[in-house]
């Protein structure tokens, strides 16, 4: 029997301080909707989270790390393979480097998940993001593109999705691109041609503690934050090339936007969620 609660999955790197500390946040307002599950993506031995649920310790992920659409993937996997997924109704997965309010997150989340019964993906919204202007007068929209670091998900939306055969790699989002640029809107495209929206909402807000990064990048084992950002841009151009011909993250755009329309056709009673 599935309960009515929410696996959390967190990324870390390097930062156990950071992630235990996220850890006893989310349990002090929402340690009742959710059990949390870490992920430690290549961290040193001296540097994991008391927290730890999985340690992933291969070359590559020593080296490189997971990065969140792998770390996504990961955690879905092993939540499966685990025969743990059926316990949860959704999955809340957000890296150690998210912020959030000193009050319940993931209880708010859940409540418009059950009201929204078509939606796949829901997202807090950032005081830094230009889409809190779109729902400042209401709490919820549907959109086609999400750039966020706290995916809220269905499981019955990742279950539509995933051939749970497959390797963890390519499992929900495609992670032969590794950084992820253009992931996010591929993953939501592929949700609305199946029927499933995806959201923002004003209900909860969150935000990224970009610090971390710039900081401590050494630490986490990483680029610094200009060198980081180039290879994502163009590892993500190449990807998008290769898998879809386009040349431009605007026509990874425009087909997602073509089925968020769809979506809408086929869905007259949400026309109020459409942007």
């Amino acid at each position: 029997m599935i309960n009515e609660k929410t696996a959390t999955i967190i990324l870390n790197r390097n930062l156990p301080e950071v992630t235990d500390d996220l850890v006893n946040h989310i349990n002090k307002y929402d340690g009742n909707s959710t059990d949390i599950f870490v992920i430690e993506a290549g961290s040193d031995i001296d540097n994991l989270s008391n927290n730890m649920t999985w340690h992933i310790n291969d070359d590559f992920t020593n080296v490189h790390g997971l990065r969140y659409p792998r770390g996504v993937n990961l955690g879905i996997k092993k939540l499966h393979d685990e025969n743990k997924l059926q316990r949860y109704d959704s999955i809340f997965f957000i890296t150690n480097d998210t912020v959030l309010e000193n009050k319940k997150t993931i209880e708010p989340l859940r409540k418009i998940l059950k009201e929204h019964k078509k939606m796949g993906i829901l997202s807090p919204c950032s005081k830094d993001w230009g889409e809190k202007i779109i729902l400042k007068n209401i709490n919820i929209k549907y959109f086609w593109f999400i750039h966020s670091h706290a995916y809220f998900i269905r499981k019955e939306f990742i279950e539509d999705l995933c051939d749970f055969n497959d390797s963890y790699i390519n499992l929900f989002f495609d992670g032969n691109n590794f950084r992820g640029w253009g992931l996010e809107t591929e993953l939501i495209a592929k949700g609305y041609a199946n029927n499933w929206s995806s959201g923002i909402t004003s209900e909860v807000f969150i935000k990224e503690n970009n610090s971390l990064l710039i900081e401590k990048s050494d630490l986490i084992k990483t680029e610094k934050i200009d060198e980081n950002l180039k290879l994502y841009v163009n590892e993500g151009k190449a990807w998008m090339r290769s898998k879809y011909g386009f040349k431009s993250k605007w026509d990874m755009v425009f087909y997602a936007k073509k089925f968020y329309d769809d979506f809408f056709k086929r869905n007259k009673s949400l026309i109020d969620y459409k942007i």
